[in-house]
């Protein structure tokens, strides 16, 4: 990793590839993350440019900043819980309604090292995509990393949610 790099290099070439191949289609992003806690802007927002791609971003962590800033129900957090393909899409179905985006991505998960049960261990994320105007069902996906540590997890979530965003 270079010196003046604030992220690892293969988040960084990722996150260069999402700006270049939104830039080039006339796509904009916006991000709702929960785990991640803002590393998949903070690999956007290094890349020079990436104001003509992002549009904003929402760190919700807790289940009321879920609520309130992006209108996900409490039915949702009670019946599936946060950790859940049905809440990262209302999250992001919630930051696509708030923005000026055309694709919203959104990521809640357990990054440990406590916090998870046998339903939802630790390493357990899940992801969400949703497209201005689609139609459809919503694209989510759970994923279980091997929890290594809570830095290797939310790594590997950024990756995931930058992949997402890629045109």
């Amino acid at each position: 990793m270079p010196l003046e790099a604030l992220l690892p290099e293969d988040i960084d070439a990722l996150a260069k590839r999402v700006v270049e191949e939104n830039t080039a289609a006339g796509r904009k992003v916006v991000l709702a993350e929960s785990c991640t806690g803002g590393l998949v802007a903070a690999a956007i927002t290094e890349v020079p440019g990436s104001s003509a791609v992002l549009d904003r971003g929402y760190v919700t962590y807790s289940n009321e900043a879920k609520q309130e800033n992006l209108g996900v129900p409490l039915d949702i957090i009670e019946t599936f819980g946060a950790v859940s393909i049905a809440c990262a899409w209302a999250m992001a179905k919630g930051a696509l309604e708030r923005s000026n985006a055309d694709v919203a991505v959104a990521i809640s998960g357990v990054a440990g090292p406590g916090g998870g049960t046998d339903l939802k261990p630790v390493g357990t994320v899940v992801f969400a995509r949703v497209l201005r105007g689609s139609e459809g069902d919503p694209e989510g996906e759970l994923k279980r990393f091997e929890p290594t540590s809570r830095a290797d997890i939310r790594r590997e979530a950024t990756i995931c949610a930058l992949e997402l965003l890629l045109p």
